[in-house]
């Protein structure tokens, strides 16, 4: 059962904040005191009558009409309302718990029915909470006598004589029904509002309020469906015990998950406890240990020094050496002393060469006695609740990728995402170092984009998951590398040298294509001799004057005949005027002969330095240092390629980005600006590598 105190806040009334007094129902199905709704109507119609002036609610304190109440009553009242109107008219009243306006209909207030079981349990609540103070007597002179009962046909209350009195035996008032005292006196039966002398003995199911038979004649609720009064009470009564045991069941249930998380929490705080003092037994006996070792080592080295002093000490003293000494020095004439003191020296001498093979029988140091306790100080800070349930994340190689930062990537072999946060874990890998430093960082997402890596460094990166406390195991541990340079950014040049006959970029020139159509058939079609076509060369539209930097693309599979390299600003002008490149490199229009003399040479005698790719193969050029079997000189294309140049140095190198290992390096001159050069032929497409921004991780996080 529900306290009577516990529910006060369902006896106010919303318009004067204080108990019911004679409730009213509304349409609304919402209550208010027949008081209230007399001063609010009130107040309607003297803000109809002077414009909404705001004295019009001033002249009742009881009541509390909102602003947006006020705002209502100007609207209702600009809507075009006339007085004095011949026809009908229904009375609207704003609705204090609602905020609606609420159509009252032609008898407004009069047609309102009396909330008699509100009324009821208002008086209950008052008298709980005025226990001590009595109902007295209506009839009694003064003083008047305290009631002993209520007359609920007369609605007066009684002593015991004055009853008596006004209810003599023998008389219809002795057949009065009489209660308890009480203030709360209601009818007998309840009568209809809009038919006074008629009972109300069915209700309405679409207007949900009781009505008289004249009422479902020819009243309003002609042709609404009704049902009797008894078969509306028994029904209501039991959906409304049907909800109240509904929600007191699971009231107890939530009660009975309180106390049951009150005695859970308690026994995993036992439990945890425990394993605490499990731990602290551990550290309490390996600390005992330790100093019982260092204690015990400490003994057996003192104890033999201690035997090795007193040796020599015994040794000198039993040769009374040392005191004959002592004993000479005191001699203070030069020529007695220098006499006795020269034998003295040359035995004094053989004793001292006999300690200078003197080894000290037992260490000073006790560097054997240093405790390392870094990996137990790393096991005790991943220390966590660890729960089955939870997902072991793993982090996704593939859309994982490092260029001017770091993407690192995850996801649960589930699909499901079971945490609430993930912690990332990264650290440098360095031999050097002995103990291993982990950074980390919170994500909310299943990616994060880091920017405080370093250049040409191998990185570990780990991931777990988080629920509240509990937590998962790590992930498998992933190594990736950061670019052997800081990534330089451009895009291809639209200007200069570029052939948009043979070449198409796209629209953002992060891509080139290169067209074999008509043009490339023309011009074999009018060869008869040798084997030769153009390639067609772009740069970037950004050169490089000094330092070192790192660009990375990748190259279509299908791509027949790809050049990729450097070219300083001062031989642009011979690279496209270089129109003819030579396929067959057995072909050298100069040379006067047809041999292979010019192998080994070729690529030196080109305005840039450029490395072949196609039909997915990267060709290590033709050098004295490169390995002279041709087929070894052939490596599979990798799906991404880089390219390092240093200016300082004067190298170029060639990468596999994905790896961020070395494939080819060579030098070059770096005299002027240096600019990406690419050359096409055939079927080919090259696209630039994009640089990883904030926007990766969001797209990641969506997927």
């Amino acid at each position: 059962k529900v306290a009577i105190k516990g529910i006060e806040r369902e006896l106010i009334c919303p318009a004067c904040k204080e108990l019911f007094t004679h409730p009213l129902i509304l349409p609304c199905q919402h209550n208010i005191c027949h008081k209230c709704v007399k001063e609010i109507l009130f107040a309607f119609e003297d803000s109809f009558a002077d414009g909404g002036s705001e004295s019009s609610n001033q002249s009742s304190p009881r009541i509390r009409i909102s602003a947006s109440s006020m705002d209502r009553i100007d609207r209702i009242n600009r809507s075009g309302r006339k007085r004095n109107s011949l026809t009908p008219r229904s009375t609207l009243f704003p609705c204090p718990s609602c905020q609606r306006d609420i159509d009252l209909g032609e008898r407004g207030i009069n047609g309102l029915f009396r909330n008699f079981t509100l009324e009821t349990i208002v008086e209950r609540y008052r008298q709980a909470a005025r226990a001590a103070i009595a109902i007295m007597c209506d009839f009694c002179k003064p003083p008047p006598q305290e009631s002993t009962k209520s007359c609920m046909d007369c609605s007066a209350s009684y002593c015991n004589e004055c009853f008596k009195i006004h209810h003599p035996w023998g008389t219809v008032k002795a057949q009065h029904e009489y209660v308890g005292p009480t203030t709360n006196f209601r009818p007998k039966i309840l009568m209809c509002p809009e038919h006074e002398m008629e009972r109300v003995n069915m209700y309405c199911e679409i207007c949900r309020r009781p009505v008289c038979h004249l009422c479902k004649l020819g009243g309003g609720h002609a042709n609404h469906r009704v049902t009797t009064m008894s078969t509306a009470y028994k029904t209501l009564k039991e959906k409304l015990s049907k909800d109240i045991e509904y929600l007191i069941t699971h009231i107890t249930q939530l009660d009975l998950l309180l106390k049951e998380t009150e005695c859970n929490s308690e026994r995993a705080k036992q439990e945890a406890s425990q394993s605490f003092e499990k731990l602290y037994c551990v550290l309490e006996e390996k600390k005992s240990a330790a100093l019982r070792a260092i204690e015990t080592s400490k003994n057996i080295r003192l104890e033999k020094l201690q035997t090795q002093v007193e040796e020599y000490q015994g040794l000198l003293e039993n040769n009374g050496l040392v005191g004959y000494a002592q004993e000479v020095l005191k001699e203070t004439d030069p020529s007695c002393f220098v006499q006795t003191a020269k034998q003295l020296h040359v035995r004094i001498q053989k004793a001292t060469e006999s300690l200078k093979s003197f080894r000290p029988a037992a260490e000073t140091t006790f560097e054997d006695f240093v405790v390392d306790t870094a990996k137990q100080e790393d096991t005790l800070g991943d220390l966590s609740f660890h729960s089955n349930g939870l997902e072991i994340p793993e982090i996704n190689e593939e859309q994982s990728r490092i260029y001017n930062k770091a993407l690192i990537s995850w996801e649960c072999p589930g699909k499901t995402d079971s945490a609430d946060i993930y912690v990332l874990e990264y650290h440098k890998l360095n031999k050097e170092e002995e103990s291993v430093t982990w950074q980390k960082t919170e994500v909310c997402g299943k990616s994060k984009v880091l920017s405080d890596l370093d250049d040409d460094s191998s990185y570990s990166f780990r991931v777990r998951g988080y629920k509240g406390s509990i937590c998962s195991p790590w992930s498998r541990e992933v190594i990736m590398r950061t670019p052997p340079a800081p990534v330089f950014s451009f895009l291809f040049d639209d200007k200069c040298g570029y052939n948009n006959d043979h070449l198409l970029l796209n629209p953002r020139r992060t891509s080139v294509e290169s067209r074999a159509g008509f043009p490339l058939l023309l011009g074999s079609e009018r060869l008869q001799v040798g084997c030769f076509t153009t390639l067609d060369y772009i740069i970037g539209d950004t050169g490089i004057a000094k330092g070192k930097h790192f660009w990375a693309f990748n190259v279509e599979a299908y791509s027949y005949l790809v050049k990729v390299g450097v070219v300083p600003s001062n031989k642009i002008q011979k690279l496209f005027h270089n129109t003819s490149d030579v396929i067959s490199p057995r072909y050298e229009q100069d040379s006067g002969h047809d041999s292979g003399s010019e192998d080994v040479f070729f690529d030196s005698s080109q305005p840039c330095t450029l490395v072949t790719l196609g039909m997915k193969k990267f060709f290590i050029p033709a050098t004295p240092a490169a390995p002279k079997d041709p087929a070894s000189r052939i490596l599979p294309l990798p799906s991404c390629l880089g390219i390092c140049l240093d200016c300082d140095r004067g190298r170029v190198g060639f990468y596999d980005a994905g790896r961020m290992k070395c494939l080819y390096e060579c030098e070059v001159d770096c005299s002027g600006l240096m600019y990406p050069a690419f050359a096409l032929m055939g079927g080919a497409a090259v696209h630039l590598e994009e640089a990883v921004t904030a926007k990766d991780r969001e797209h990641h996080d969506d997927i």
